[in-house]
């Protein structure tokens, strides 16, 4: 078992690797748009067979096309599927793991489906991990392969918090080797949710050919995380329309303003602690924003910021440590 494949099957995204055990290199990919929302409603409109045959019909059709497309042997590979697909629209919903968490891994909550993929082969579904008013799926996958790759050397006797931008951002609190906390903030939802459907939705204009590197986008980026103090967030989101009707900023710089608005109100919520390490964790369409707000807001003498091409191959290091410690 030198190779496994690597899933992570997300709310609006799949994506398929076959991968090297102890190097992490990736042999084959398969990436596609239908994830497990849309594989949901697909099961939904039919009624012939069950919700986890259905998702498994559609998770061995992917194994043999990432074969056939890459001209590699998929037989007798055990299969490790991570994300949404042990959720409740998932593949077979599964109970979460509990805090403390291990970042070892070893402590997951899994399904276990033996001689899936052949021979000595089974399929692994992981759960996410919760706490008492919180839950992830996925991010622990991230954080755990962090670590395999000495990204963070921790030191148990410190305190750390991972930042993972995104969506659903979270704030994930480290001590001792644990998971003993984390956060959920909706930071990129609600930015979507303000810039497409509510009445900010004429004050701002997505341009992605623009970018933070733009002098006038950092004024404005730098504006919003600055002016996230001056009141609540929801007094200071008004400002978007009135930066707009005054002439501050064009449309297209004004998006730039209310991501700048919520990326520093959620930063805000890590009270500044000198004594604490903070892990800035993004892919690249956020990295620069995440490492420009966190040092405006100051929040600690500690801070490290993860390489954003890092970020994948951590899912994957994540995936195949969760491998290893629930397989032996």
């Amino acid at each position: 078992m030198k190779t496994i494949l690597c899933c992570d099957w997300g709310t609006t995204s799949f994506r398929l690797r076959l991968v090297d055990r102890d190097t992490y290199i990736v042999h084959a990919e398969l990436l596609s748009s239908t994830g497990v929302a849309a594989t949901f409603r697909a099961w939904k409109e039919q009624t012939e067979i069950s919700r986890f045959d259905f998702y498994s019909a559609r998770l061995r059709s992917s194994i043999q096309e990432l074969a056939e497309k890459n001209a590699v042997n998929t037989d007798n590979i055990p299969v490790i599927v991570s994300g949404m697909a042990s959720s409740s629209l998932g593949m077979e919903e599964i109970p979460y793991a509990v805090l403390p968490f291990n970042i070892n891994g070893s402590q997951a909550s899994v399904r276990v489906f033996e001689e899936y993929n052949g021979s000595n082969a089974p399929l692994i579904i992981v759960s996410g991990v919760r706490s008492n008013e919180d839950v992830m799926r996925g991010e622990e996958a991230q954080l755990i392969g962090l670590i395999q790759l000495n990204e963070v050397n921790l030191d148990e006797n410190e305190e750390y918090v991972f930042v993972f931008p995104g969506t659903h951002s979270k704030h994930i609190e480290v001590k001792g080797g644990d998971m003993v906390d984390f956060r959920t903030f909706m930071t990129g939802e609600v930015f979507n949710i303000l810039s497409e459907h509510s009445i900010l939705k004429d004050s701002v204009l997505l341009d992605n050919s623009i970018k933070l590197s733009d002098p006038i986008a950092l004024k404005a980026f730098t504006s919003g995380v600055e002016n996230s103090a001056e009141s609540s967030i929801l007094h200071t989101l008004f400002t978007v329309r009135t930066a707009q009707l005054f002439g501050k900023f064009s449309k297209e710089y004004n998006s730039f303003y209310l991501s700048g608005l919520l990326i520093g109100d959620e930063l805000r919520q890590l009270k500044p602690d000198m004594n604490r390490n903070l892990v800035i964790c993004s892919g690249k369409h956020l990295y620069e924003h995440y490492k420009i707000a966190s040092d405006i807001l100051r929040l600690t003498q500690k801070t490290i910021f993860i390489q954003a091409e890092l970020i994948d191959k951590a899912t994957i290091a994540g995936q195949v440590q969760l491998f290893n410690a629930l397989h032996n």
